[in-house]
């Protein structure tokens, strides 16, 4: 008989009550506590004070103590300590040490993204209701004797917000950037453009918005190619970020340690913007912005004017967002509009190439030197292979993983993001009252199983893996908390499979943390799935390995 989730939970617990996801690299547990009063001070020299503001502001509403910042500890004084320390360069700029013992707690780091996930850390060592907004009575704020040294498996620790077919409000983007920061993930890719909506202002172009933001209605229940028998809710949908909005998000991320990752769809998923300019597309068919799912045939045309639009957006883009990195798409681009347009067969010719995947190629190489010549790196889905890869490109892997394992060998750098591993719009259990889902099944045990680096790489070619990221797509999830229902505790896995050294993985004990966990995110208002029995402990395989 298989243990209960409880029984499990118990188990691995009984070893001490800290319980930080996702894992730290080293955990030493001492005897006793730490507790902070009113009166323990918070000290960082001024390079740190806004670290410092932000323990303070995390510890403020549930404690009611407004704990003093200063600049140098007081003899005898209790204190919670923020240091820099060159000492600690071997754990990276993301790495940090945190100590905790009967006069205080010192988190010191190389780095000040260090410094920010040892207070992470540190507010999960704390009881769950710290995370409330309001005091708590009757509480004692007591930290357990430990000594942590942590640093980040990789680089790239992401989770991508589909905001394009579901509008979501620029208040729970914030949210959202505050949970990924809680779980030590860094990226946040926007996914802002699509056929069914267009959700950033372009000042050049200002129909994307007027008319691209806005659908007439949606369909309803799950998406079929017969559409005939299609049903719609009647709701006009739609909303869009202005570019202070975004800036407000950006810098909000960026205050948590979190790159935002803007992407602008092409040549595929461009409805909503053919919608707002039809000399942007390949027919002379008036479209209107998409109501349905599914791949689309209306893509950009190859028109060097459609190239300069396309630019002259991500020139806009560009000014928003300093991420490195901007994605472009680059997936599920029907060709079949090109190989019927004179001008598109026109301009294949003229280029010399043999097919349309080279013309995709061309278009995505185009964009390539465009940023490339900005200072910045194009990334896309892993359809951008075909035909041949710009130099500097980097690959998202999606379908399935050879897509990164091809980049990786042709010597481009990696994303991992494989559907049947980190696609958190999946159904998480064969529950009938489990909310309508794209398809596929992908339970909680599936998703910490992976790993982001395939066997198939050498030790130097491992090196182009930049990191793994979760996807949220929207087309079945409509509102925050349905999002928040997809995302949790799916996220937490991830959180451990980009964090957490792979050989200190282990599924019983991330279970058993998630009991502890669950109060977090209870008291941070997260409509997350709670665990079943089901989801105790990890097939020996799974349903598509038998």
């Amino acid at each position: 008989m298989l243990p209960t989730l409880a029984a499990v939970a118990s188990l691995t617990l009984a070893q001490g009550d800290v319980s930080i996801l996702p894992e730290p690299r080293s955990i030493r547990v001492g005897e006793g506590t730490f507790q902070i009063r009113p009166d323990t001070v918070v000290v960082a020299p001024n390079d740190l004070r806004a670290k410092a503001e932000q323990l303070r502001g995390y510890l403020c509403p549930a404690t009611g103590f407004e704990l003093p910042i200063v600049g140098r500890r007081p003899r005898g004084k209790e204190a919670i300590v923020l240091a820099k320390d060159a000492k600690l360069a071997k754990l990276g700029q993301e790495g940090y040490r945190l100590v905790v013992n009967q006069t205080g707690v010192e988190i010191r780091s190389a780095g000040e993204a260090g410094v920010f996930y040892g207070i992470q850390s540190l507010r999960q060592l704390l009881p769950a209701d710290v995370f409330r907004q309001a005091p708590i009575a009757g509480v004692r704020w007591a930290v357990p004797i430990v000594t942590i040294e942590d640093q980040p498996r990789f680089a790239w620790r992401g989770s991508m917000m589909d905001s394009a077919r579901w509008f979501m409000p620029k208040e729970f983007v914030k949210k959202y950037l505050d949970l990924l920061a809680l779980h030590k993930l860094n990226t946040l890719h926007l996914h802002l453009t699509d056929d069914q909506g267009w959700r950033i202002e372009i000042k050049k172009y200002p129909k994307l918005t007027e008319i691209g933001a806005w659908r007439a209605q949606t369909l309803v229940g799950h998406y079929s190619d017969n559409l005939k028998e299609a049903k719609y809710d009647g709701q006009r949908h739609g909303g869009f970020y202005s570019q202070d909005d975004l800036r407000e998000i950006v810098a909000y991320a960026a205050a948590r340690h979190i790159t935002v990752v803007p992407e602008i769809e092409m040549p595929g998923h461009a409805q909503a913007a053919i919608a707002s300019y039809p000399e942007l597309g390949n027919t002379d068919k008036t479209l209107e912005v998409h109501q349905t799912w599914g791949v689309n045939e209306n893509v950009f045309n190859v028109n060097e004017s459609t190239i300069l639009f396309l630019q002259d957006v991500l020139s806009e883009v560009l000014e928003i967002f300093p991420s490195k990195f901007i994605h472009i798409g680059g997936d599920e681009c029907p060709k079949k509009q090109w190989r019927e347009s004179p001008v598109a067969q026109a301009r294949k010719k003229e280029l010399g190439l043999k097919d349309e995947d080279e013309l995709q190629s061309w278009f995505v190489r185009r964009m390539d030197t465009f940023l490339d010549g900005k200072g910045r790196r194009l990334i896309g889905w892993d359809e951008i292979l075909e035909g041949g890869l710009a130099e500097g490109a980097t690959v998202m892997s999606w379908r399935g993983v050879q897509g990164g394992i091809t980049a990786a060998k042709a010597g481009h750098d990696v994303v991992m993001t494989p559907t049947s591993h980190l696609y958190f719009d999946y159904r998480q259990s064969r529950d009938p009252g489990e909310p309508l889902a794209i398809g596929g099944f992908l339970p909680l045990a599936r998703v910490y199983s992976y790993e982001p680096i395939p066997d198939e790489l050498s030790a130097d070619e491992a090196k182009r893996v930049l990191g793994a990221q979760g996807n949220v797509w929207t087309e079945y999830i409509s509102t925050p908390k349905r999002f928040e229902y997809f995302a949790f505790p799916r996220v937490c896995a991830l959180a451990e499979i980009v964090w957490t050294p792979r050989e200190q993985k282990d599924y019983a004990r991330f279970v058993a943390a998630l009991k502890v966990h669950g109060k977090r995110l209870a008291a941070l208002d997260v409509n997350y799935r709670r665990p079943t029995e089901a989801d105790a402990t990890m097939p020996d395989r799974f349903e598509d390995e038998e």
